[in-house]
């Protein structure tokens, strides 16, 4: 159960990273955050955060259901 939440988490983590990369490149607009580098260098960082989050669930459930 905990790797299934860590992947829908992460799912959610690698989105959000997207969407604020996507603002701080000025891809994105009508917010603070646009055209920001700030936004530009963690909205990736973010995201890869999230893929690794995704990548450990995914490694969680796989472990989980093989054992008995």
């Amino acid at each position: 159960m905990s790797g299934i939440f860590l992947l829908g988490v992460g799912v959610l983590v690698a989105l959000s990273g997207v969407l604020f990369a996507l603002q701080g490149f000025g891809f994105v607009g009508g917010s603070p955050m646009t055209d920001t580098t700030t936004w530009s260098v963690a909205g990736p960082i973010i995201a890869v955060a999230g893929v690794g989050m995704m990548y450990m669930g995914w490694r969680i459930s796989r472990r989980n259901q093989s054992s008995p």
